[in-house]
């Protein structure tokens, strides 16, 4: 008997021994902010902004929607694409440039804090800890709507089978 519902493998892709779930993050792509600190009875007390937290569970309820209950043991391949609008100010000619990727966004957030943003956020969730995570490929990208596209590949881990009736003591 096995503790995950029988279609806990739905939207899973097998990929050359290794598989592959895809999820999306609506919205314009965030990058992890810097911890900050505060003075609290006279200590120093580290905390991460409020908008990078809800930001980080966004995330993690995007992956739970679509895969919940899958999670990946090591090695893992880390994939994110993150869509910017266009912005309106730019002439048609650029515009059409940007459509066809040759020109690309040169925003912020950086690359490397988006990327970290989605690692954390998928911490014990995609995987246990995103120190597992070997090889990254992140891209900026125009396209509409403003969004993040993430790939995570990896073995997943074994499931847990459930025995009844069974007592360990």
């Amino acid at each position: 008997y096995s503790a995950r519902p029988a279609n806990h493998r739905a939207g899973i892709v097998k990929e050359d021994s290794m598989e592959r779930v895809i999820f999306e993050v609506p919205g314009k792509p965030q990058g992890k902010g810097r911890p900050r600190a505060s003075v609290v009875g006279g200590h120093a007390r580290m905390y991460t902004p409020a908008g990078t937290a809800s930001y980080e569970n966004k995330i993690m309820l995007c992956y739970q929607q679509r895969h919940a209950g899958v999670r990946f043991a090591p090695p893992i391949v880390l994939e994110v694409d993150a869509y910017f609008a266009i912005p309106k100010s730019y002439p048609k000619k650029k515009a059409a440039l940007c459509s066809q990727n040759i020109l690309r966004p040169t925003c912020k957030p950086d690359m490397d804090n988006i990327v970290k943003a989605v690692a954390d956020a998928l911490n014990g969730v995609a995987y246990r800890d995103d120190s597992a995570i070997v090889e990254l490929r992140v891209a900026k990208r125009y396209g509409s709507p403003e969004r993040l596209v993430v790939r995570v590949s990896g073995d997943l881990e074994p499931e847990e089978e459930v025995v009844e009736g069974l007592h360990h003591g």
